[in-house]
């Protein structure tokens, strides 16, 4: 049986390292691949539909893809890349297990507001493979109690329904409950010349805290300067990095060799 390398970042064309790698052997993929041909990350192309199908084949039973993606604008309309993907690895089998937003807090939108509404946010479908083995929610949200009425509804005999409110329970200092699926995450933008797209720190860690366990092996296929590898392993969990880019491979290399995040 083939061993899995872990705890590496593997410089080379992600299909083709993938085919190298057992089936099922992958608890969880965070990544975001570039879109619609938006930067060139060194001239390179990528291929979806091969992708998509290794990771089917290497993500276990019961395994998550994080999958954060957006559309260009085209001739003033948007491609609907990022759905025809989601769709896609449905059709391969994945499920659809959560339609999630990145809320880009402190992003300055680029472009023309003069027909649109500014575009600050991602996508970021979550994807499973059966049902998901592993999911420790982040309860950060502060739950205010005293706005908080719950609602059923009963039928009348005249056939007509009806909504009774119940009085709220008394409000709880400090009570936090589940977060929601829209994450507002700062945008960190270019950092000198790290990546020309960086991938939030604070967006990876929750994704790998939220959808594994310690020890738990973590893939990036598309790792660039080793974000999710870098949280992967803060957090206590075994990653892959795959790159095609030796600038980028190098950049992440250093950053998991200092143990210092920038």
């Amino acid at each position: 049986m083939t061993a899995v390398p872990i705890n590496q970042i593997i410089c080379g064309d992600n299909v083709e390292t993938l085919r190298t790698l057992p089936d099922a052997c992958v608890d969880l993929v965070v990544t975001s691949p570039p879109y619609d041909n938006l930067r060139t990350y060194g001239g390179h192309s990528w291929d979806f539909e091969g992708v998509a199908q290794q990771l089917w084949r290497i993500i276990k039973p019961g395994g998550v893809v994080v999958w954060v993606v957006n559309d260009a604008t085209i001739d003033g309309s948007e491609t609907g890349t990022s759905f025809r993907q989601a769709l896609r690895f449905m059709e391969i089998g994945f499920r659809l297990h959560d339609t999630m937003i990145w809320n880009k807090t402190g992003f300055t939108a680029v472009g023309s507001l003069q027909v649109r509404y500014a575009p600050v946010f991602e996508f970021m479908f979550v994807l499973s493979k059966g049902d998901v083995k592993a999911f420790n929610p982040i309860k950060d949200r502060v739950v205010l109690n005293s706005d908080d009425r719950q609602f059923r509804t009963i039928r009348q005999r005249d056939g007509t329904t009806k909504q009774l409110s119940h009085k709220p329970k008394p409000s709880v200092s400090g009570a936090m409950g589940i977060r929601y699926a829209i994450w507002d995450v700062p945008n960190p933008g270019v950092s000198g010349n790290l990546h020309p797209a960086v991938f939030p720190e604070a967006l990876a860690r929750d994704h790998i805290l939220s959808w594994s366990n310690e020890g738990d092996i973590v893939l990036d296929p598309f790792s660039g300067s080793g974000t999710t590898a870098k949280m992967a392993k803060l957090m206590g969990r075994q990653f892959i990095g795959i790159e095609i880019n030796p600038e980028y491979c190098e950049i992440a290399a250093e950053r998991l060799r200092q143990g210092v995040l920038f």
